[in-house]
């Protein structure tokens, strides 16, 4: 040690958990005499980089050169590919998938003996269609979910399902038909099969993504075992009364003849609508408003509809009773109208008037007023309180159709108001309308028509178009309404609270979906079960003939539940309704026979279908799923009929977690059209288009590393860039792996493995290096937080190894003895490094991961590396002491480069200058010599010599420049804490270029340095 050591305090080395440093031992006179030869460049190292994509080993394995020192130098030896051509791609990832068995991994790790279970339950798609982007997301997203765990030793619970019931699938199936009017039969058989071929395909599919899973034991929503699970969970929420029949609005598709749910609902934000302002004449005047209104002639109350259609189903004006409202006079009519009072100046530019204000009131003042009704003569509508009436936009006052608004119906409900629909299932008038109306499409010459009466009647005073969000239906994609009807609900008000309270519970991926899902569910005040189709499971319900009393019971619903489980729903279009209906059951209600009622005709809406999932997939009554992990239109959709329907049977949700996802778009953010051609196609990524110079076959781990590497909380882009991109970034790390494959070849890990304490000291600040990655990329897994495992991957294999770590010690790899102890420190820790990143990057690249798990030159018991655990590091790694030497010694490095940027640091040497003190000290650990090559410092430099020096040389020469740096240490968590400054001095190297080695260490440039000639001697090689 340093002579200027300060002995009063300890040597930072009892700080540092290193061992002692060896040194070197000098050349002997024998080996100068062994050794001459003439000079010849070593080429190897640039022939072995070029790497033959076709998985040709080097150029040095196959056409060995007779120089005198190409076979003294260890260069990299590997089968594995620098990359492999795009055709390639997808039959080598192909022939892994069969090699390692990927088909049986799955039954592999469910027998395995282990306590710990790891449950993540599958949203089903919709059996109606191909594959697409969507569904490469989710279940490639649920896919490295299961493998992390599984590698981590949990056994998973995955059963893959499909949603096959409802009419995403009856529709595609129909319009493969020209046949119109089949029978209930009829089309259920179409829908199945065309179902069971969907589902074929997107099970082929996803198997070729590499999904993990038990193919032959998927769950279909069509299977009988299923329906009747589903009808088990409908039976237990009828008795507690959570399920009741009843006559009031819903959304309503006239384009699928069938009612909606919300989630069963898209938003177009562009819709346009013909709205109309119209005058509702004063009948009867307020009583409290006598006096205001004696002497004014022609009163009338403004409305503002966006519906005109809804007009002639009008049964009252609703005001709010605690907001002001005004009597105006128009001065170019002299009319008078009622109108809220914070709208009159608004309302007059509108309708391009003067108004004058006559008087000011309150709404509750119009209590007992009436009007007449616009286009029924003889017919009032009388003035109503309501809550839900704004000022925001409109008159202030509306237009109250009970059977056409949710709002409107509790009025009606609340002042015992008819309720008539004049509207039917196909969303035309109906003979009640009025021949005027009857049989014309209420959205279209319906509308018109009623506008038309409207102005007829001098009830229009204007009418405009009018861009707003409106509902759609989500899978015919045309407008819906909202219409009264006869249907069955779920009462969710009755089971909100609870709800409520046991999603607080839940873990939400991200944080902010916990709001968004409570949200929806506070505006939910019922759940509309019941669809007018075939294609489903039948609510179980029958009518009276004569009456129509409905016939529902724990018996009747029992009967069918044992039936459907033995025959399937086909039961219940199959069957006499005598062998569904018990007798005993009949009995009970009355003297009446079997006969005497028919079959109900609805089916269970889709979400009640999957949202019944977990009674037929969770193998435990009261079991939870781990994880549900769908996209976020699921909050309002699986999720919640999940939650709702768990939570009325058994009090408790379903899942611990719920992720959610974004949905895909195009690299450009714009959603995804066929007729902008910015469609992905999964197949097409992975095996190509027609053209392949314009879409190139890619393979299944190029889509694998979009999802991981995305943002997926927000919306995930996907397009030729991105998939470029990805390729390069899996192309950089195949790099980074062979790399190290090439440099362990002829190492085995249980023979050669050196200690962490007789490491040089750059190996153990890599295994630290190593621990502190592996950590946080088990905890990114954790976390579900699958893009920041792709940047610390690549900041680890970037940075950490292929810019930092194999720069400095490829000299030691290539020209040290190969079975010494420095070699064999840096093999040890390319060998943990490469065991470690190819078991952090399998559940994302599980085909890369299985390819370089093959390429391993040391024997492996198993042959798939997802059978043998995940990353396993050493407590003993973490020395966070060490940082402080090898980041201290790499800010001085830092500096020397910068110095000679673009120069090759091997024509330099370097003079380091630092005062005695704590950062000395630390330096002097890796250097006790004042002038080495060989040093531990001069390798970290990557210099051809470093002098380590007290204080400036007396012989430094006036030209020479001196760069000045600081470097902080702090050490014992802030103990310790030292800001040293240093001085580094460049000069070209003094000796001559080694012809082995490329350093400037040679006392001739026909002569190897002395660190070859020992390297040379001690493997016993004569090149004389």
């Amino acid at each position: 040690l340093s002579p200027f050591l300060d002995t009063s305090r300890p040597s930072p080395l009892s700080l540092l958990p290193w061992h002692p440093l060896w040194q070197p031992p000098n050349p002997s006179a024998r080996m100068w005499r062994v050794l001459r030869a003439s000079l010849l460049r070593v080429r190897a190292a640039r022939d072995w980089a070029r790497g033959a994509a076709t998985g040709q080993p080097p150029k040095e394995e196959r056409d060995p050169a007779p120089a005198p020192y190409r076979d003294t130098v260890l260069l990299p030896r590997t089968r594995f590919p620098a990359q492999l051509p795009g055709r390639l791609q997808p039959q080598a990832e192909l022939e892994t998938q069969q090699k390692c068995g990927f088909s049986e991994l799955y039954s592999w790790q469910r027998q395995r003996k282990t306590k710990k279970e790891f449950c993540l339950h599958d949203g089903p798609p919709y059996a109606n269609g191909d594959p697409h982007v969507g569904h490469a997301l989710n279940k490639i997203l649920k896919d490295i979910t299961n493998r992390f765990h599984m590698m981590r030793g949990y056994k998973v619970h995955y059963v893959p399902g499909w949603d096959c019931h409802g009419l995403p699938v009856e529709m595609k199936a129909l319009s493969e038909l020209q046949a119109q009017d089949l029978s209930a039969m009829e089309i259920r058989q179409k829908a199945r099969k065309f179902a069971e071929r969907a589902i074929e395909k997107q099970k082929s599919a996803f198997i070729r993504w590499g999904i993990m899973a038990d193919w032959t034991n998927c769950y279909y929503t069509f299977d009988g075992k299923y329906e009747a699970k589903q009808l088990s969970v409908f039976q237990k929420m009828y008795e507690k009364g959570y399920i009741y029949q009843d006559y009031k609005p819903v959304f309503w598709s006239p384009s699928a003849n069938t009612a909606l749910a919300e989630a069963e609902l898209e938003y177009n934000e562009q819709h346009i609508s013909r709205s109309v302002y119209i005058k509702f004449p004063l009948l009867k005047s307020p009583p409290k408003l006598a006096s205001v209104m004696d002497g004014l002639s022609k009163i009338s109350l403004l409305v503002w509809t966006t519906q005109p259609w809804t007009v002639p189903a009008n049964q009252a004006v609703c005001y709010m009773p605690n907001s002001e409202y005004s009597v105006v006079k128009c001065t170019n009519t002299s009319e008078c109208y009622i109108l809220a009072a914070d709208r009159v100046e608004s309302l007059a530019a509108i309708l391009d008037m003067q108004f004058e204000v006559i008087s000011t009131f309150k709404g509750i003042d119009l209590e007992s007023g009436s009007c007449a009704h616009p286009t029924i003569p003889g017919k009032d509508s009388p003035l109503l309180p309501a809550d839900h009436v704004t000022m925001a936009k409109g008159t202030g006052l509306v237009h109250t159709a009970p059977a056409h608004g949710m709002e409107d119906y509790s009025v009606a409900a609340h002042h015992q108001l008819p309720m008539d629909c004049l509207v039917d299932e196909g969303g035309f008038f109906t003979e009640a309308a009025g021949s005027e109306l009857q049989n014309k499409a209420v959205l279209e010459e319906g509308n018109e028509a009623v506008i038309q009466m409207l102005q007829a009647a001098k009830s229009l005073l204007k009418e405009e178009r009018y861009v707003h969000s409106y509902p759609y239906d989500w899978r015919t994609k045309k407008p819906v309404i909202i219409r009264a009807s006869k249907q069955w609900f779920v009462n969710t008000a009755n089971i909100k609270a609870t709800t409520q309270e046991v999603l607080k519970k839940v873990k939400f991926v991200p944080a902010s979906g916990q709001k968004r899902m409570l949200e929806m569910l506070d505006r939910r005040t019922f759940w509309c079960i019941s669809r007018q189709r075939c294609w489903g499971v039948p609510i179980p319900v029958f009518y009276h003939k004569t009456t129509g009393e409905s016939l529902i019971n724990s018996q009747t619903i029992g009967n069918i539940i044992r039936i459907v489980e033995q025959q399937g729903s086909d039961a219940w279009w199959t069957l006499p309704v005598e062998q569904l209906l018990p007798r005993e059951a009949v009995a009970k209600v009355g003297n009446h026979d079997a006969l005497d009622y028919v079959k109900g005709q609805d089916v269970l809406d889709i979400w009640f279908d999957s949202g019944t999932s977990w009674a037929r997939v969770l193998e435990d009554s009261d079991q939870q799923a781990d994880l549900y992990l769908e996209g976020k239109d699921q909050l309002g959709g699986w999720f919640q009929s999940s939650v709702l329907t768990s939570v009325a049977t058994r009090k408790k949700a379903p899942y611990k977690t719920l992720m959610i996802h974004g949905f895909t778009l195009g690299e450009k953010g714009e959603k995804m059209s066929k007729s902008i051609g910015n469609v992905v196609d999964p197949d097409v990524v992975i095996n190509g288009g027609q053209d392949h110079s314009k879409e190139p076959p890619y393979g299944a781990d190029v889509l694998r590393w979009w999802v991981a590497e995305s943002n997926v909380f927000n919306e995930v882009l996907i397009g030729p860039a991105v998939l470029n991109a990805a390729r390069n970034d899996i192309n950089k790390l195949r790099n980074t792996l062979r790399f190290l494959l090439g440099n362990v070849a002829g190492f085995s890990p249980e023979t050669d493995s050196v200690p962490a304490s007789e490491m040089y000291v750059i190996d153990q600040y890599m295994l630290h290096l190593l621990q502190d990655y592996s950590n946080k990329v088990t905890e990114a897994y954790k976390e579900y937080d699958y893009s920041r495992v792709i940047r610390l991957l690549q900041a680890f294999h970037t940075r950490d190894l292929s810019n930092f770590y194999f720069s400095i010690i490829k000299d030691r790899l290539y020209c040290e003895e190969e079975k010494g102890l420095k070699r064999r420190s840096c093999q040890t820790v390319l060998a943990e490094v490469l065991d470690a990143v190819v078991r952090s990057v399998a559940p994302v690249l599980p085909h890369l991961a299985e390819e370089v798990f093959q390429h391993f030159p040391y024997k492996t018991e198993l042959e798939s590396v997802f059978r043998t655990g995940w990353i396993n590091t050493s407590s003993v790694w973490k020395k966070p002491g060490l940082e402080e030497a090898v980041e201290g010694a790499c800010a001085i490095r830092d500096s020397f480069l910068g110095s000679i940027s673009g120069k090759n640091a091997l024509e330099h040497e370097v003079v380091v200058v630092i005062e005695p003190g704590l950062f000395f000290e630390l330096m002097e650990a890796l250097q006790p010599e004042e002038s080495s090559s060989i040093s531990q410092l001069n390798e970290i430099m990557m210099a051809s010599k470093t002098t380590l020096l007290t204080k400036l040389p007396k012989e430094l020469a006036s030209e020479e420049k001196i760069i000045e740096g600081n470097f902080l240490i702090n050490l014992e968590g802030g103990d310790i804490r030292e800001e040293s400054s240093y001085k580094v001095i460049v000069q070209p190297a003094a000796g001559a270029k080694c012809p082995r080695c490329r350093r400037y260490t040679s006392d001739s440039a026909l002569t190897v340095c002395p660190r070859c000639m020992e390297v040379i001697a001690q493997n016993g090689k004569n090149i004389m």
